[in-house]
């Protein structure tokens, strides 16, 4: 359920400049949310390498694919903490981190949208 909870938040992040358009009065939440960013990120990207490993073992598809997305998602917001702290000592990783994150970034609030709506339904499933 927190995996869930962190991927719903993470969704809302990457997805932020859309939400706000459609609906002004979200930025203030959004607000509260961003200084957590990264760490959403990192906990996204763990969870999600942790994901992909179990759906491979299983054989699930949607696994794969919600991994998949939560994957980009975390990279994307974690980009900042992992270029200062695992990228800052070589420059080639740091290159080459910040050549992925621009190929990424174009991805980012549709994949936002996208784990929003996963979440949503992995939820109803629990429920």
């Amino acid at each position: 359920m927190l995996s869930t909870i962190i991927a719903i938040l993470g969704g809302i992040i990457a997805a932020s400049s859309l939400i706000v358009a459609k609906k002004p009065n979200a930025q203030e939440l959004i607000d509260k949310l961003s200084p957590y960013q990264g760490w959403i990120g990192v906990v996204l990207v763990i969870w999600s390498v942790i994901g992909i490993l179990a759906s491979i073992t299983t054989f699930s598809i949607i696994g794969i694919a919600t991994n998949a997305v939560e994957f980009v998602v975390g990279f994307l917001l974690a980009y900042g903490l992992i270029s200062k702290y695992l990228l800052e000592k070589n420059e080639t990783a740091k290159q080459k981190g910040q050549e992925l994150r621009v190929k990424l970034i174009k991805y980012q609030v549709p994949a936002g949208v996208i784990l929003i709506v996963l979440g949503v339904l992995s939820i109803l499933k629990i429920f």
